[in-house]
């Protein structure tokens, strides 16, 4: 089983530097962005570059996901800054960041397969993580031997997962650094991910030197996570690109696509993030319910009426939970309602945000509501899953450690 990280004491004034979504001009299929060289986020992208390319420290990013935790992919210096910052256990691997598939050619010496083509003619830029045999080795000036690919990033493993982020300031940083970057969420190891720039302060003020604010992101939960290398393919990790997308857009070598299972053993080598640890989980206890309807009179209210202490509940709801309908003995027990959305996309938006906002107020419980599986659904109900301390659905009770 592997230990956590060695954790990295407080050691920098962290910034929050500003950059402007309007300043940066980068086709999809251009090799790297028109920005004023003028302009602040030009001037705030190449400290970040800089920080990235002399393996000072991670920083922090905006995706059309989450926020990442940058740190260059070709060094193990650097790869393991990011597992100290984060607390991160030293076995979970890091998805790689690419600026355009050339720089996936020139500096990683990795083409893409055939069976992943129609996918990131689709998705790339975009949510979605491929995995790829890891490149030769490269034969160096005195002889020996050296991985392309910090081995940091995948512990254990002959592939590696590679994705080519949408967000504008992901993809310039990228650019600029030349680098390819190793970047999971920018969190403390099992925390929500954070969706905005104070969330990544809130958990990693002093132990990184720059956060670069690009505003709140919009898709809200990780990227989907594919598997081409196995038959048949498989998702191993469910995310910004449907199930049902997938099928859509991959022809027909996608068709008869496998959803992955979302858990590993402790013991287990897994090739993506997100299947060992605890993980998206805030301070409160989370209890799920699946399948209660709007909890008028079924189990959901009953739970609530007959929880004992003076408990601050924090409530999910989506759907179909209907709190002016629920009775006053209930109304009275509960301390905060979050209205995740009703769109799927709204809701992957909002939950790790109104996960760490029912933590700032303080809550001891959260009830929150699940979705049906079908689009997104199956992201959002693999982070709360995860989250989950207890689920409770219609036709089986599910206790969690």
């Amino acid at each position: 089983m592997a230990s956590a990280s060695p954790s990295l004491s407080a050691r920098f004034t962290t910034q929050i530097l500003p950059v402007a979504l309007s300043d940066i001009d980068f086709p999809s299929d251009a090799d790297s962005p028109n920005i004023p060289k003028a302009s602040v986020t030009f001037t705030n992208l190449c400290k970040a570059a800089d920080m990235i390319r002399n393996h000072v420290a991670p920083v922090a990013f905006p995706t059309e996901t989450v926020y990442g935790l940058g740190a260059s992919a070709l060094s193990t210096t650097a790869v393991q800054q990011i597992f100290a910052a984060k607390n991160r256990p030293s076995d979970n691997p890091l998805i790689v960041h690419i600026s355009s598939v050339s720089q996936l050619r020139r500096v990683l010496h990795t083409e893409v397969p055939d069976i992943y083509r129609p996918l990131i003619q689709r998705f790339w830029p975009g949510p979605l993580t491929i995995i790829l045999p890891l490149p030769d080795a490269i034969r160096q000036e005195d002889g020996t031997e050296a991985a392309v690919i910090s081995p940091a990033c995948t512990p254990g493993q002959s592939t590696f997962g590679v994705r080519m982020p949408s967000h504008p300031v992901a993809r310039s940083l990228i650019a600029i650094t030349d680098t390819p970057i190793a970047a999971p969420s920018a969190n403390a190891s099992s925390r929500p991910s954070p969706t905005t720039a104070q969330h990544v302060y809130d958990d990693m003020s002093g132990r990184i030197p720059i956060i670069l604010d690009g505003g709140a992101c919009n898709v809200g939960l990780e990227s989907t996570v594919v598997d081409g290398t196995v038959s048949p393919p498989a998702i191993l990790r469910p995310g910004g690109v449907s199930l049902e997308e997938i099928r859509k857009y991959g022809g027909p070598l996608w068709k008869d696509v496998m959803t992955g299972k979302s858990e590993a053993g402790q013991d287990e080598k897994v090739r993506t993030p997100g299947m060992k640890y605890k993980h998206y989980s805030p301070k409160a206890k989370v209890v799920v319910f699946l399948g209660h309807g709007d909890g008028r009179v079924g189990e959901v209210a009953k739970y609530i009426r007959d929880l004992e202490g003076d408990l601050k509940i924090g409530v999910l709801s989506s759907r179909l939970f209907k709190f002016d309908s629920w009775d006053e003995d209930v109304k009275k027990k509960i301390y905060i309602v979050k209205e995740l959305g009703k769109s799927g996309a709204e809701i992957s938006r909002n939950l790790f945000a109104h996960l760490r906002d029912l933590d700032e107020a303080g809550v001891d419980l959260i009830i929150a509501e699940g979705v049906s599986e079908e689009d997104e659904g199956a992201a959002i109900m693999n982070r709360l899953r995860k989250a989950a301390t207890e689920i409770l659905d219609s036709h089986r009770h599910i206790m969690k450690n």
